[in-house]
């Protein structure tokens, strides 16, 4: 069992950001989930965001988990609420990412009727269980599964009451997804916005041959996002939120705890500035090489 975790420690420093890299063990501690606004709820891990919309014909789950093991933490979570894991009917995935993507095999095998949606650029990363991009971390493997529906930029995911929106920001992942619904919590109309990773997270951007556009889509990424009208910020890691302290503030009775109509413009200029820095160092060490 020690050389299973510690296996799994490495698997999982591997493919972390540098500022992630020396602390990634909440990505698999278990946390009591929670409702946030409307009827949206946190599913995930500690330090690993995954979320259940729910609706009045069935549920949607946005990303798995780090591995199926992650996924089984999931289903704990959905069950935990008092929801039906044989009433998710779509399950989507922000990007394809080990982290994000590697329990939908198993959720897709616990909850055989739902559907997996993935953006068409992200989908046969998905289907080999490989991630695609030249990235110093390596093509780091997860469980494939098979996708039952690809789309492009503007999707939308009509589900009863509830309509999600697929806005194509790649950058982090050739078909990174951010998704957005509209939700009403104590009467007040909100904006919710799922935003893919904007981190650049070991890709080269210099000389990429897997993600030849890399550079200029992190850009338009940049842009679009900003362009995104958002009340509510909910990332796919527990830090690029501060999620915990943003919770800990609702169970003490704040109900504005999650909402900050400035907090996407901050997520994003904070991501351009090291997107920036980072493609500078790449310049430098590579002066020959084409972006």
């Amino acid at each position: 069992m020690k050389r299973v975790l510690i296996s799994l420690a490495f698997a999982l420093a591997a493919v972390a950001s540098p500022a992630l890299a020396d602390d990634n063990s909440n990505w698999v501690k278990p946390i009591k989930p929670y409702r946030v606004v409307g009827n949206i709820y946190y599913v995930g891990s500690e330090g690993l965001s995954a979320w259940l919309i729910t609706s009045s014909e069935g549920h949607v789950l946005l990303d798995g988990g780090p591995s199926a093991e992650g996924g089984k933490l999931i289903e704990r979570s959905i069950q935990q609420l008092g929801f039906q894991l044989a009433d998710v009917k779509v399950l989507i995935n922000s990007h394809a990412h080990f982290d994000h993507a590697g329990g939908i095999a198993q959720l897709k095998a616990d909850i055989p009727t739902a559907k997996v949606w993935a953006s068409r650029l992200d989908e046969p990363a998905l289907e080999k269980g490989q991630h695609f991009g030249d990235n110093d971390n390596g093509l780091t493997p997860f469980p494939a599964v098979k996708v039952d529906k690809g789309f492009g930029d503007g999707q939308k995911l009509k589900l009863g009451e509830t309509t999600l929106v697929a806005h194509l920001t790649p950058g982090h992942t050739i078909g990174c997804t951010t998704w957005t619904m509209a939700v009403t919590e104590k009467g007040r109309p909100l904006n919710v916005t799922f935003p893919c990773s904007l981190s650049v997270a070991g890709n080269h951007l210099v000389g990429n041959k897997t993600h030849r556009s890399i550079v200029a889509d992190y850009r338009a990424s940049f842009a679009a996002m900003r362009a995104i009208p958002t009340d509510v910020v909910l990332p796919s890691h527990e830090e690029q939120g501060d999620l915990l302290t943003k919770r800990q503030k609702l169970l003490r009775g704040d109900p504005n705890a999650f909402i900050d109509p400035t907090e996407l413009g901050r997520f994003v200029d904070g991501y351009e500035t090291r997107f920036n820095q980072e493609l500078a160092r790449q310049q430098a060490a590579n002066p020959g090489a084409k972006r």
